[in-house]
C-alpha cells in the first residue's frame, strides 16, 4: 500500500450520514437512564430523598446495594466506585441510577431526586493537597509519584552563566468531542452483559464490565460503536457509564441507553489534569543546556484512574526534545476533591 491513496473504510458512511452512533440506535422495550450526581465535593450521605409525587413504582432504580459483585470501577487502581455507598469524594459523583420508558420523565425523576449530604473538609487544590491538613486518599494524598535522574543536577549550577527559573500552571480542559458520552447496554444472569458505546479502550470497559457483575470473561460483550470523537476524554470514563447502563438493564430486564446532555459530560467525565510546573535551567555561555531541574504537580482529582500513566508521559517529556547531560524531573499526581482527570490527547 506504500505510495498510494488508501481511502478509509468509515469515510463513506459518514459523508453519506449512514453513520450509526450510539444515539442513532434503539432496541425493542428500551429503558431511558439517567444518574443522580452527589451536590457536594465531600462527605457523608445522610439520606436519598425521593419526591412524593413522583409515583416511583413506574422506574428502576439502582444504587450501590444493586451491584451484583464488586462495587468499584476496575483500572489501574480499584478505588473509585461505580456508585457512592456512604460518602463522597467529589461533586458530581454518581449515587443513584434511574431509568424509564420515557425520557423526558426519567428527567423529571432525576430533578424529584435530593442526595442530603453531611459536609466534610474538602481540598481544591495542588497547595492544600500538598499541605495535607485534611487527608483525602492515602496516607498524604498522592496518588503516584515518579522520579528521573541523570547526571549531577547539583554540581552544574555552579558551572552556569546564567540560571532560569519559571512556574507555570495549567488548567483543567475540557475535551469537548462532539459526540457526548452514551453506552447502551442488554444484561442478565443467564446471558451476561454486552454493551455498545462510543469508547477508546474495549478492553478497559470489558475488566471493570466483569468485576462489577463478577462474570467471566466470555459473558461480558463490549461493541465500540462509531465514536463521534474522544481526544483521550473516552478512555477510562466509559467504563463508568457502561457500568451504569448495565446495571439499570440488569435490574430491570430490559435494553437501557444512557447519553449524557453536553452539560452533564462536562461537568461529571474526566478532564486533563490541572498542573503546576516549576523549571529551573542552566545554561552555559555558549548557550548549552547544562542543567534541568523540574518539578511537576499535578491535580488526578478524587481516584486514581489513569493519573499515573498521566504522570509517567509528562515527567517523561518534560526535559524536551534537548541535549541536555544533567536532569531531575520529580513528578507528583496528588488527589482532592474534584472530578478524576484523566487522558487528553
Amino acid at each position: 500500500m506504500l505510495g498510494k491513496s488508501v481511502p478509509r473504510k468509515d469515510d463513506l458512511a459518514k459523508i453519506t450520514g449512514q453513520a450509526r452512533y450510539v444515539g442513532d440506535i434503539a432496541l425493542p422495550g428500551m429503558l431511558h437512564g439517567v444518574t443522580v450526581r452527589s451536590p457536594a465535593p465531600r462527605g457523608r450521605i445522610r439520606a436519598i430523598r425521593y419526591a412524593p409525587e413522583i409515583d416511583w413504582h413506574e422506574f428502576t432504580l439502582v444504587t450501590a446495594q444493586d451491584i451484583p459483585a464488586c462495587n468499584v470501577i476496575e483500572l489501574i487502581a480499584c478505588d473509585q466506585p461505580c456508585l457512592a455507598e456512604t460518602a463522597v469524594s467529589h461533586a458530581e459523583e454518581p449515587v443513584l441510577l434511574i431509568a424509564h420508558p420515557d425520557r423526558g420523565m426519567a428527567e423529571k425523576a432525576r430533578q424529584s431526586v435530593q442526595v442530603d449530604i453531611e459536609p466534610w473538609p474538602a481540598v481544591l487544590s495542588i497547595e492544600e493537597a500538598l499541605e495535607a491538613r485534611h487527608v483525602v486518599w492515602g496516607e498524604d494524598n498522592v496518588l503516584k509519584r515518579i522520579t528521573l535522574e541523570q547526571g549531577e543536577v547539583d554540581r552544574a549550577w555552579g558551572q552556569a552563566a546564567s540560571i532560569w527559573e519559571g512556574q507555570y500552571q495549567t488548567a483543567a480542559q475540557e475535551q469537548l468531542y462532539i459526540e457526548p458520552n452514551g453506552m447502551l447496554a442488554v444484561a442478565n444472569p443467564e446471558n451476561g452483559v454486552t454493551v455498545w458505546g462510543s469508547l477508546q479502550c474495549p478492553y478497559y470497559v470489558h475488566r471493570a464490565l466483569c468485576r462489577l457483575f463478577g462474570l467471566p470473561q466470555h459473558k461480558v460483550r463490549v461493541v465500540q460503536l462509531e465514536t463521534g470523537g474522544a481526544f483521550g476524554g473516552k478512555e477510562d470514563y466509559p467504563s463508568m457509564i457502561a457500568g451504569h447502563a448495565a446495571l439499570l438493564a440488569w435490574k430491570s430486564g430490559r435494553p437501557v441507553r444512557l447519553i449524557y446532555d453536553r452539560a452533564e459530560d462536562m461537568a461529571a467525565t474526566t478532564k486533563r489534569h490541572p498542573a503546576r510546573i516549576r523549571h529551573r535551567t542552566a545554561v552555559s555561555r555558549e548557550g548549552k543546556l547544562l542543567a534541568m531541574d523540574i518539578e511537576l504537580l499535578m491535580d488526578g482529582g478524587a481516584y486514581t484512574t489513569v493519573s499515573p500513566v498521566v504522570l509517567s508521559r509528562a515527567v517523561i517529556h518534560a526535559a524536551g526534545v534537548y541535549a541536555c547531560p544533567n536532569v531531575r524531573v520529580r513528578g507528583v499526581a496528588l488527589a482532592t476533591n474534584h472530578p478524576p482527570s484523566g487522558a487528553f490527547r
